[in-house]
């Protein structure tokens, strides 16, 4: 078993090493961040919104760390589906009314955490929302895209109230009830909206349903700042983005809100700027990492010298095992169990010959004969019968010697004396 663990290593490091070319396939493609997150290209992702901002000079980046502490300047964060702490359903009966059927509960209301950063999200707190409505309010700019119908503080403090949208309508067809500078070159918007808003007085309406007249997207003044809320997530995934003119929407609204820079928020889906070891190998590269494991591994084995058959035990061993040979002997001797020892090194010669001659190994004596003289080995079975008779009849130290003789002689036919297996000398 030792000679072979370091095959079973190696061959365990090599599944290791497929699997990580599937995982870093999958990670270019960003299958593993979370819904709505600027490193998933999936679907519902917002991959394309953040490089679509870059490659339209925009000033971007990624945060994350959290929102406890905002760096002093024009920075705009920029919140998809984050969920908020202390988020609350005010009115169930309308929502379950709104949803898909009697029965689809509230499942709908929370954001669908996929791939390996699920477990990590986490809700923006108390102390982050109240750092937010601060910033906002000494000037600063908010973009808020919540997901699904749910009231929360930070909507509460900027009075906005969700409503739930009927899930089996179609894809709306959203446009500006108004010209605004958050809509230039916007002449209608296409997407499924999850929540229409109830808006203070002070706010301004951006986007409507054409059919609904409901507002979608607004802007609401908090203090001498202003807040983005926008009742429809996939406005902002990938697959929304080439629809109509909603490209146009975010590039003319974020333009209108401040120069930047723009500040996807990613800590809340997950990703963190701690330093770890999948960190380690995403700078300098995963195959170095698993080529450095190989090398461990390789130099490992060389290190135990040798695979293959076991070579003979240690001086120290053999000695022992040749006294406790001695002390067997003598036990038998004393006890004149000749007759049993003599049947024991049959039976042992007739297990071995069963398995030369194609048998199980408790095969009869007359069954292993008959098999032997149909291979040809006709020597071997005549062997196996005077062993078998001499079995019978010996009752002292000589007749066992002659037994025990004739059997190794057998034994030394079934392997000719060219076979590299030979008795090691000095051994009994």
């Amino acid at each position: 078993m030792r000679d072979r663990f370091p095959l079973a290593v190696v061959g365990l490091l090599g599944l290791v090493g497929v699997l990580g070319v599937y995982l870093v396939q999958g990670a270019r493609r960003g299958e593993f961040a979370d819904t709505l997150s600027t490193y998933r290209a999936q679907e519902d992702g917002a991959r394309a919104l953040y490089l679509f901002a870059e490659e339209s000079g925009l000033p971007v980046a990624r945060r994350m760390s959290d929102l406890r502490v905002l760096a002093p300047g024009t920075t705009l964060p920029v919140l998809l589906a984050v969920e908020v702490e202390g988020s609350r359903e005010d009115d169930p009966e309308q929502t379950q009314l709104a949803a898909d059927g009697p029965d689809a509960g509230l499942a709908d209301e929370r954001v669908p955490r996929t791939g390996f950063n699920k477990m990590r999200a986490s809700e923006l707190d108390d102390r982050e929302v109240t750092q937010l409505l601060s910033r906002v309010s000494a000037g600063g700019a908010l973009v808020y895209v919540p997901w699904g119908s749910r009231e929360n503080p930070l909507l509460d403090a900027l009075n906005v109230k969700l409503l739930k949208a009927d899930t089996t309508l179609p894809m709306r067809t959203l446009v500006p009830p108004m010209p605004t500078p958050y809509t230039r070159g916007v002449e209608r918007v296409e997407a499924r909206v999850q929540a229409y808003l109830e808006l203070p007085a002070s706010a301004v309406p951006v986007l409507d349903d054409d059919r609904l007249g409901l507002t979608v997207a607004a802007v609401v003044p908090h203090g001498q700042g202003r807040v983005l809320v926008v009742g429809a997530p996939e406005l902002a995934m990938n697959q929304g983005l080439a629809r109509a003119d909603n490209a146009q929407f975010w590039l003319s609204s974020l333009g209108a809100l401040g120069p930047g820079p723009y500040e996807f928020d990613e800590f809340h889906h997950g990703f963190t700027n701690e330093r770890s070891v999948v960190d380690f190998a995403r700078r300098y590269g995963l195959q170095f990492a698993v080529l450095q494991l190989f090398a461990g591994v390789a130099l490992w084995s060389l290190a135990l010298k040798r695979f293959g058959r076991p070579q003979p035990p240690p001086e120290a061993h053999r000695v022992g095992a040749t006294d406790a040979l001695f002390a067997m002997a003598r036990l038998y001797r004393e006890g004149r169990h000749h007759g049993f020892a003599a049947k024991l090194v049959s039976r042992g010669l007739t297990q071995e010959l069963a398995f030369h001659a194609g048998l199980p190994a408790h095969a009869p004596v007359d069954a292993v004969r008959d098999a032997l003289t149909q291979r040809g080995r006709k020597d071997l079975a005549q062997g196996l019968g005077d062993v078998t008779s001499l079995a019978e009849v010996a009752g002292n130290d000589s007749d066992l010697q002659q037994l025990t003789a004739l059997a190794a002689r057998l034994r030394q036919r079934l392997h000719p004396a060219g076979d590299a297996r030979r008795s090691t000398p000095g051994t009994p």
